[in-house]
């Protein structure tokens, strides 16, 4: 077992598993995607209660909704006004391109592609949609991740998002998307309650093989 493989196996002795992601449908996982960006997830689903009661959680609903009609139900995910225009521009693509029926059967590396060329998706973004909404095998690189893994001494934290979601990818390529989904989930939960800024090194479930116990980042 390599240490990538070890690493989830504490992670997920710690806590167990995750489920996620927390939605209804595919659409609203990536609708949730766009909107957590910069934001924690509690004030993504206030956002995501708000479009659920002005019945705007469809694709077919949001196009036909201007910037500023959906701008007051983003807030409170914060950044709404460019929100608002980044979940548009992602809707007209998506409803162009032939919604989930049409986009699920292109190939992984096309999607992505794809994806990434809509205004306001970025890597992340696009790899929280691919790995969460259309169950591909791709690695979510996130600052938790960061984190997490560059305090282990695994990973340099200016290392650029396309190297180290390789090297995840190359570590963990034995694995299945059950696998990745539930990693990605088990980093956030360990770098929101115990890697944190400043670390809680005495409860942390990594700590034997963690060479920079209680350092905090720069």
């Amino acid at each position: 077992m390599n240490s990538y493989e070890s690493i989830f196996s504490r992670l997920f002795s710690e806590y167990g598993p995750q489920s996620w992601w927390p939605a209804d449908t595919a659409f609203e996982i990536m609708v949730g995607a766009i909107l957590t960006q910069n934001t924690a997830w509690l004030n993504v689903e206030r956002a995501l209660a708000n479009l659920k009661s002005a019945q705007l959680l469809c694709a077919e609903a949001l196009l036909n909704t201007t910037a500023e009609e959906l701008a007051p139900l983003l807030k409170p995910s914060g950044y709404f006004n460019v929100k608002a225009q980044r979940l548009l521009a992602f809707v007209e693509w998506y409803c162009a391109e032939g919604q989930y029926p049409t986009l699920k059967s292109i190939k992984t590396l096309e999607l992505r592609k794809r994806l990434l060329s809509v205004k306001g998706v970025g890597p992340e973004t696009a790899d929280d949609i691919l790995l969460y909404a259309f169950n591909r095998k791709v690695f979510v690189i996130d600052a938790y991740t960061r984190r997490i893994f560059s305090r282990l001494g695994h990973v340099e934290i200016t290392t650029s998002y396309e190297v180290l979601r390789a090297c995840f990818e190359r570590h963990l390529a034995k694995q299945d998307v059950a696998l990745f989904n539930e990693y990605h989930a088990l980093i956030v939960k360990h770098g929101k309650d115990v890697c944190k800024t400043r670390p809680d090194c005495s409860c942390c479930c990594l700590d034997s093989c963690c060479p920079k116990q209680g350092v905090k980042e720069n």
